[in-house]
């Protein structure tokens, strides 16, 4: 247990060392209550690239990696206690500036930005969250290729799929600055766990199916799932990209066309003329594409797109409460003119 509470924080503190020392783009964050905005180095992309040369110096040779799956209950429970513990450093940080900060904000978060060294904890995160997530992924592949001797064309898939989804996201990491929970969600034990423990150890759980499942992948359907994750992924991230272009710069091209929007500030072009939340939708349908790489064999792949399903569907309903209340009469000309939700004609 200590050992895997030492890999653990090694890890994470070596994410946050190169976080400190790489050089990055610096990005200004979405305009704060006085009118103010939080700067922000983004070093993503170059510690998920700098993660793949560490994976070649650690684990060579590369079926080493499956020592992970091997740990991954003792670093499951390792990752809880550095959740639990960071958690509790925030709140007593924290407590410095709201010294009457209760249980509540303990589970929710004190602070809403804290940073150590200059990092921004918050965004940092993702980091450990993200990066540990590929490693336990490649881990899955690596254990399977010890055990067969090769990898299935299901096997493929995932880390594939898994692979794209990634590099995507930190090409575009600039757009988490304008998510919910960057800009309004306090940093507290709910943050600190998912990042920490909820995405690395459940959103990877489909490569426990798929670790000894040597059952062929037809041809049709192989190309079907390339298709259906290519499309989600479109959706997904170019919904997204599309009012990230949008609020940068209102004079962008979106489909080949200049950018229409309601009174100037309500996008009706490309993705969210058809839908309100379809990035939302485009999201459970890249888990659902993954998830289908395992096949029918077991129930558990497919519980992350099931909750997400259902924890996005209850985000849009709070959006579209707080936009109403913002907007007024702007928010229901929108609806008129963007009729759906996340289903067209359907919800």
């Amino acid at each position: 247990m200590l050992g895997a509470l030492a890999l653990v924080g090694v890890f994470v503190g070596t994410l946050f060392a190169g976080a400190l020392a790489l050089p990055g783009p610096v990005v200004d964050g979405q305009p704060l209550a006085d009118g103010t905005r939080r700067r922000y180095k983004l070093t993503g992309m170059r510690l998920f690239l700098l993660a793949h040369v560490g994976l070649l110096l650690v684990f060579v040779p590369p079926h080493a990696l499956g020592l992970v799956v091997d740990r991954f209950w003792e670093l499951f429970v390792a990752a809880n206690v550095l959740a639990l513990v960071a958690s509790v450093v925030l709140f007593v940080q924290g407590r410095r500036r709201v010294p009457d900060a209760g249980l509540r904000d303990f589970a929710m978060g004190v602070e809403l930005d804290p940073s150590w060294l200059g990092v921004d904890l918050k965004m940092f995160a993702y980091q450990p969250s993200l990066i540990g997530l590929w490693w336990l992924v490649l881990g899955f592949a690596a254990a399977s290729l010890a055990r067969h001797g090769a990898l299935t064309l299901r096997m493929a898939h995932y880390e594939l799929f898994w692979w794209v989804y990634l590099v995507t996201h930190y090409r575009r990491e600039a757009f988490m600055l304008q998510t919910w929970d960057v800009i309004a969600e306090k940093f507290g034990l709910g943050l600190v766990w998912g990042d920490l423990v909820l995405v690395p150890f459940f959103y990877s759980v489909g490569g426990w199916v798929l670790v000894d499942d040597t059952e062929p992948l037809a041809p049709g359907a192989a190309v079907a799932l390339v298709g259906l994750f290519a499309l989600a992924l479109w959706l997904f991230r170019g919904s997204n990209d599309q009012k990230h272009r949008f609020k940068a710069d209102h004079t962008t091209r979106i489909w080949g066309r200049p950018a229409e929007a309601i009174d100037g500030r309500l996008l009706v072009s490309g993705w969210w003329g058809i839908g309100r939340h379809l990035n939302y939708t485009g999201e459970v349908l890249v888990y659902l594409a993954i998830a289908l790489t395992t096949g029918t064999r077991s129930i558990v792949p497919y519980l992350l797109p099931l909750w997400l399903a259902g924890l996005l569907a209850h985000r849009a309903l709070r959006d579209e409460r707080r936009c109403r209340a913002k907007y007024g009469a702007l928010w229901e000309a929108y609806c008129a003119r963007a009729r759906f939700r996340m289903v067209p004609f359907v919800y």
